[in-house]
């Protein structure tokens, strides 16, 4: 890098170098003008070496040898040319004169001389015989040479030629000026840049391939145009400098780092699920290539350490795949005996929706078994597949033609539970308590031998109808001032028990205590409701008093929420508002499980996309690890919630 920029500087900084002209002898009677070599600013930015070499190739090497007195004269041309006679010469030039001016002027040039030597040879030579025959020397006149005339034409069209290409390179060098200022002003931007060092650099190397690629400018452009250049190019490697530093500084870290992941890989030989490892691996793999280099000096041991470690996991994942050959005979064994099971569905003993919706889930099982059992053998593995397909499409086929059978059913039940609710809107104005109450029980106790609706009316029609029985409960409940007492004793009650399970005995063993305090919870199920203004009071006591309880006994969060939550439904179905609540609860549960479904699939899709390198990634997918798992607790909380609201609906 030094060494170009050195040679690249201008005539000023180097030590101007004059130019070497031949000299040139012409007639005495020949006004023809020596062609000019190099002009002075043509060599403005050319390196001083470069203009050495052209200034001596530019000496003319002329050689005259003596001739004979008789017979024509030749000249010795440079540049490998020849003897010429002045008609070669003539023929030489005109062909030259017709080509490129910048490749032909040292020939034109040499040509030229050496035709004025011969023509002053010639003129000598007549001189001093017109002086031998008695001649007065003042009084010698040359004959008027032909081809003279014929050369200086040539001469002026190359003259021509030379002057256009001379403006057509001064034109050509204010075009480079302007593209250096550009390039200049790009290297100005580079050193103020906060763009990654590496695309910097490679920007940088390609303003200086161009800047060599420009040539000449106008001279007196020439050095300040190269002092601005050279500023800019030091403050980018004054840069260059401090991004060494920075690059230590990585080293170092990378090799911490890469260490770090070889201890990782040399683990994973104690790995016992060679699945795990693997895959492990890849991940290993992924983080070690988006890790940047190290030291030179240290690349291959720390890549030999790591290659050795992968090569042995992957040699004990290969033994692993190659032992699944041997099940495939086993998992065609297994697939065949799902598709029996399937295909031996007997169809007639699946009467109500009760029995489909049970056998639906076996078959579910059975498909989500199928996708746990590996490749069957190549040659049974596409047959077997369709066979499975084919035994499900049955199945399903038959189940879509009961449901069409059941969504007709469902629009008369839906016309019967219509008129329920009509006859029930009629009578919750009655203050005819008795009668009343047993008519809306036998209302209720008809709506239950009716089937079900479809999904989008059942949670409508179902308010409709519990809520005219319940205003009547309502209206009843307000006019039987018994049932304070009866709360009064309740609460008595619910607080004796509070109080037992606070003395529950310690020296109890587990189990034995566990089933006293399940049957606790049974008793506090069974008592019934307290004044409405101790509810919260009594209940938080209660549920101190269990999770104390619980804390003592060790009993997981998961079956701690489960407890009071089934004694919470189980009070509400012995409510006489109970099934109505139930539904509205299971309905609830049903969409919260739906959106928990659909945030769990978000994360899911989400974590893909994060780097752990990334800054703060680690702690990104750490927090969204924890999410998932979270919510896959949550899930199983709620799945088990709508179970226990199912068993009491029936």
């Amino acid at each position: 890098m030094k060494d170009t920029q050195e040679t690249n500087l201008p005539i000023e900084e180097t030590g101007k170098l004059e130019e070497t002209k031949a000299p040139v002898t012409t007639p005495e009677n020949t006004t023809e003008e020596v062609v000019s070599t190099e002009s002075s600013e043509e060599v403005a930015e050319v390196p001083a070496n470069e203009i050495l070499v052209e200034t001596v190739d530019l000496v003319l090497t002329n050689v005259t040898e003596e001739q004979p007195e008789t017979g024509k004269e030749v000249a010795t041309v440079a540049g490998g040319i020849g003897k010429f006679t002045k008609e070669e010469i003539l023929n030489k030039l005109t062909e030259l004169v017709e080509g490129p001016v910048e490749s032909v002027r040292t020939e034109i040039e040499s040509l030229k001389q050496a035709y004025y030597k011969l023509h002053r040879n010639e003129v000598n030579a007549l001189k001093k015989a017109f002086i031998e025959n008695g001649g007065e020397e003042n009084s010698f006149v040359a004959l008027e040479d032909e081809t003279e005339s014929k050369i200086k034409e040539l001469l002026a069209v190359y003259k021509e030629k030379r002057a256009a290409q001379i403006a057509e390179e001064e034109q050509q060098k204010a075009t480079n000026y302007t593209l250096k200022l550009q390039l200049i002003d790009r290297l100005k931007a580079l050193t103020e840049s906060q763009e990654d060092f590496n695309k910097l650099y490679d920007k940088f190397k390609e303003i200086q391939q161009k800047w060599k690629e420009i040539k000449a400018v106008p001279q007196e452009h020439a050095n300040e145009l190269w002092k601005n250049y050279q500023i800019y190019t030091e403050k980018f490697y004054d840069i260059i400098k401090i991004n060494n530093q920075f690059r230590d500084y990585d080293f170092k870290k990378n090799l911490e780092l890469k260490t770090a992941l070889c201890e990782a890989v040399e683990k994973l030989e104690r790995e016992p699920d060679i699945i795990s490892a693997f895959h492990q691996l890849q991940k290993l793999h992924q983080q070690w290539r988006e890790i940047g280099p190290v030291t030179k000096d240290l690349r291959e041991e720390i890549w030999g350490r790591f290659k050795e470690a992968s090569t042995v996991i992957n040699k004990c994942h290969q033994e692993h795949f190659e032992s699944l050959k041997a099940k495939e005979q086993d998992n065609l064994e297994a697939k065949t005996a799902i598709c029996e099971e399937i295909e031996s569905i007997d169809f007639d003993q699946l009467k109500t929706f009760k029995d489909w919706e049970a056998k639906n889930k076996e078959v579910i099982a059975l498909q989500e078994k199928w996708k746990t059992i590996g490749f069957a053998p190549k040659k049974y593995n596409v047959k077997i597949f369709e066979r499975f397909r084919a035994a499900c499409d049955v199945y399903f086929n038959k189940k879509s033609e009961y449901y069409k059978v059941v969504k007709e059913e469902m629009e008369q039940n839906l016309e019967l539970k219509k008129a329920l609710c009509e006859k029930a809107e009629a009578l919750k104005d009655s203050t005819n308590w008795r009668k009343t109450t047993e008519k809306m029980i036998i209302l209720q106790k008809e709506w239950k031998t009716i089937g079900p609706v479809a999904r989008k009316y059942s949670d409508s029609i179902w308010k409709r109808f519990i809520a005219a029985c319940d205003y009547f409960f309502e209206q009843k409940n307000k006019n039987v001032s018994s049932q304070k007492g009866a709360e009064q004793g309740n609460l008595a009650a619910k607080k004796e028990l509070i109080q037992k399970i606070k003395d529950l005995d310690a020296t109890l063993e587990h189990e034995e205590a566990l089933s006293t305090l399940k049957a606790y919870m049974a008793e506090w199920n069974v008592i019934g409701f307290v004044p409405f203004k101790e509810k919260d009071k009594i209940y938080k006591e209660y549920h101190e008093a269990i999770d104390k309880q619980f804390d003592r006994l060790k009993i997981g969060q998961s079956e701690r929420r489960m407890q009071p939550f089934r004694s919470n439904i189980n009070e509400i179905a012995g409510g006489e508002k109970g099934k109505g609540k139930l539904y509205g609860e299971r309905e609830r549960l049903m969409r919260t499980y739906d959106r928990m479904k659909n945030e769990l699939q978000t994360y899911e899709n989400n974590i893909g996309f994060l780097s752990i390198f990334s800054e703060g990634g680690g702690r990104l997918v750490k927090e969204m690890e924890r999410k998932i798992e979270k919510l896959k607790d949550e899930m199983v909380l709620i799945v088990k919630k709508i179970e226990t609201i199912d068993e009491n609906l029936e």
